[in-house]
C-alpha cells in the first residue's frame, strides 16, 4: 500500500475540498433530511390571517415545529409545516391561527385529538383563521351603531318597574341595571365616537406594523450598544465629578488671589466702555492707513513707493529740447 505522503497532493487536494463542499452542503441543508427535520404536514385555512413562512408551531404553548410555506390553493390557503419527530399529531387534530405578540405576530396552534397518526390534510371544517383586533374593534363600533341605545333603556327600565315588588337584593340589582342603560343611552355619541377614534388607531398601529417593528428594534439596539458602553460611560461621570471637586477646591484655594485680578479686569473693561466711540473713531481712521501700507509693502520683500518731482518728466517744463 502505498504512504499517505506518496500519494498525489492535487488527487489529495481535490478530495479534500469536495468533502468540505458535501459537509458544507449537508450544514446549510440539514433541517431538510427526513430524520431530523420531522415531519411535514398541511391545513386548509379559509385565510392566512397574517401568518407567514418561518412562523411558530406551537402545541400548548410549547413550540414543536414551524411553518414552511403559505399558498393558495384554489379557494382556501394551504399552510405546510414540520413538527419534530417526537410529537404526535392524531387524525382528528385541528389547528387555528393565533396572535404572538401585541404587534400582530401569528403562530399556529395545534389540538392533537384522536387516534392514530394525522396522515391527511387538516380541513377547513377543523381550521380557525386568526381575528384581528383592528376587526374586532371595527365589528364592535358596527354592532354599537346598530344598537337603539333608547330602546335598550326603556326595556330595562320597564324590567326595573316590573320587578319593583320584589326582594330588596333583586329590586337593587334591576335598578342598577336601569341606571346603567340610562347612562348608556346617554353617552351614545360619545360612545360612538370613542369607538370610531379606537377603530382609527387600531388602522393606524396595523399599517404601520413594519415601522413599529423597526422602531423597537432600532430601541432594542439602542440599549445594547448603551450596556455595552455602561462602563465608559460610569468612568467618564466619575472623571467629570473628580474634575469639578478639583476646580472647586482650586477656586477655593486661589479665592484671594482671583478676586484682586477680577476687580482689575472689571476696571479695565470699565475704561475701555467709557473710550468705546474714541476707539471706534481711532479703528476709522486706522483703515485707510492699513490699506496704503498694505499696497507699499504687498509686492514681495520692499517698499513700493513713489517720490514726485525727484527727476524731471520727459517732455515737461526744464527738459532738454
Amino acid at each position: 500500500m502505498t504512504p499517505f505522503r506518496e500519494r498525489n497532493p492535487v488527487i489529495i487536494g481535490a478530495v479534500g475540498l469536495g468533502v468540505i463542499a458535501a459537509m458544507l452542503l449537508l450544514a446549510f441543508n440539514i433541517e431538510s433530511l427526513p430524520f431530523l427535520a420531522g415531519r411535514k404536514h398541511a391545513a386548509a385555512l379559509s385565510e392566512a390571517g397574517g401568518l407567514k413562512s418561518g412562523d411558530d408551531v406551537r402545541i400548548a404553548g410549547v413550540k414543536v415545529g414551524k411553518v414552511t410555506s403559505v399558498d393558495l390553493e384554489r379557494r382556501h390557503v394551504k399552510v405546510e409545516f414540520r413538527v419534530d419527530k417526537d410529537t404526535t399529531l392524531g387524525s382528528k387534530t385541528s389547528a387555528a391561527v393565533r396572535i404572538k405578540t401585541i404587534l400582530g405576530q401569528k403562530f399556529l396552534a395545534l389540538d392533537p385529538a384522536g387516534g392514530g397518526e394525522l396522515s391527511r390534510q387538516i380541513p377547513l371544517s377543523r381550521t380557525t383563521p386568526a381575528y384581528d383586533v383592528v376587526d374586532a374593534f371595527s365589528d364592535l363600533a358596527v354592532n354599537t351603531e346598530r344598537t337603539d341605545t333608547q330602546q335598550l333603556a326603556t326595556a330595562l327600565d320597564t324590567v326595573a318597574d316590573t320587578f319593583r315588588d320584589s326582594p330588596e337584593e333583586v329590586r337593587a340589582a334591576v335598578d342598577g341595571l336601569g341606571r346603567l342603560s340610562r347612562t348608556i343611552a346617554s353617552r351614545d355619541a360619545q360612545l360612538r365616537t370613542l369607538l370610531e377614534h379606537a377603530n382609527g388607531v387600531t388602522g393606524v398601529l396595523s399599517a404601520r406594523n413594519a415601522e413599529i417593528v423597526k422602531l423597537l428594534g432600532d430601541g432594542d439596539l439602542l440599549l445594547q450598544e448603551l450596556r455595552k458602553r455602561r462602563a465608559d460611560i460610569h468612568t467618564l461621570l466619575v472623571n467629570t465629578a473628580t474634575l469639578a471637586d478639583q476646580l472647586t477646591g482650586l477656586v477655593r484655594d486661589n479665592r484671594e488671589a482671583i478676586r484682586p485680578a477680577l476687580q482689575n479686569l472689571k476696571n479695565v473693561l470699565a475704561v475701555l466702555q467709557a473710550n468705546q466711540a474714541n476707539l471706534d473713531r481711532g479703528i476709522e481712521l486706522l483703515a485707510p492707513f492699513v490699506r496704503v501700507f498694505a499696497n507699499t509693502i504687498g509686492n514681495g520683500r520692499w517698499f513700493d513707493t513713489y517720490i514726485h518731482n525727484l527727476v524731471p518728466v520727459p517732455g515737461g517744463p526744464g527738459s532738454a529740447t
